[in-house]
């Protein structure tokens, strides 16, 4: 017998191709999946960060009480104002804004000169940028009792023990116990412990600047400090400009130094907006006027961030290479 195949005829051809391509599954794009992956992290954002931040304004508005069977009064403007008529926190804010400047400046000077020192060591590089960074990721609890034993009154202290040996000074300092002497020891806290972080950045920012600029300028015979000033100050403008907004914002919130170190005495002398914010919040219950002075401690923070954005952003005038 002779096999005979049916052959598809045109027609049947071309309906039989594009039932096979629809039967195959296509992907159904859900635009919602994303923000389904978005939504634990933003609602532990919005019940963590979010919900206290407009709580806290919300007491900021009232004589708050949390004793029980004592009512809480709204008292509109009047944490605010009683804020800016407070004598003691003019001075904390002084004293805050002063210890941001001192430590700022400090912490970008050492940190860029260790930077540029670590960026020419060719042995021992991690070593280095592990030892200065050690105090960053150190907790300002340690190192914050660890200078309470350096700036320890007697010849108990070392930094007394070791000026009493070299002859520098005949008889101890109460280091503590002076206002004057005692921001030397939160100065030098704050500058010791935030130098290493502002040298990592700084380190990765000359890390990317080609050796082929300081080759072709030492051949043509710039010396050091005109290659420091005219080339690598320049090129790295906007790393100097992150660091300086950065520590200035941390310098802001100073706290658990001064709190731990001097408690914010004597006679207010060593007050810091943060440490006056706790003592009226937490020592005398006046939550309204802690809420107040955090809001406003916020606002001067923000205005010192856009007035340094507004100076050196205007000027970003950067080399090309």
């Amino acid at each position: 017998m002779r096999s005979t195949s049916v052959q598809p005829s045109p027609v049947t051809a071309g309906r039989t191709a594009p039932s096979r391509a629809a039967g195959r599954s296509k992907p159904y794009y859900r635009p919602y999946v994303p923000y389904l992956f978005l939504l634990p992290g933003l609602a532990l954002y919005l019940l963590w960060s979010v919900y206290p931040l407009v709580y806290q304004l919300y007491i900021s508005f009232f004589d708050w009480r949390i004793i029980p069977g004592q009512t809480s009064t709204f008292v509109g403007l009047a944490n605010y104002q009683a804020v800016f008529a407070d004598r003691i926190f003019w001075l904390a804010m002084s004293n805050t804004a002063l210890y941001a400047v001192v430590t700022v400046a400090g912490q970008m000077i050492i940190g860029l000169t260790l930077a540029i020192l670590v960026n020419r060591v060719t042995v021992a590089r991690r070593f280095f940028r592990t030892i200065y960074y050690l105090p960053v990721v150190t907790s300002w609890v340690v190192v914050s009792f660890l200078f309470i034993y350096l700036f320890s009154p007697g010849e108990a202290g070392l930094i007394n023990y070791v000026l009493v040996k070299l002859g520098i000074i005949e008889q101890p300092v109460s280091w503590l116990a002076n206002s004057s002497t005692a921001w030397i020891a939160i100065y030098s806290l704050g500058i010791w412990k935030g130098m290493g972080w502002a040298m990592v950045i700084f380190l990765a920012a000359l890390q990317g600047i080609p050796p082929e600029l300081y080759e072709a300028a030492a051949i043509d015979g710039a010396t050091e400090w005109q290659r420091i000033r005219y080339m690598t100050l320049p090129l790295i403008r906007r790393t100097i400009f992150f660091v300086l907004i950065a520590l200035m914002i941390g310098g802001f919130q100073v706290f658990i130094s001064v709190l731990l170190i001097t408690g914010g005495g004597p006679l207010h002398r060593t007050e810091v907006a943060l440490t006056y914010m706790f003592d009226k919040a937490f020592g005398d219950l006046n939550f309204g006027y802690g809420a107040a002075l955090s809001y406003i401690l916020a606002v001067v923070i923000v205005v010192v961030s856009v007035v340094q954005s507004r100076f050196f952003g205007g000027r970003d005038q950067e080399l090309e290479y």
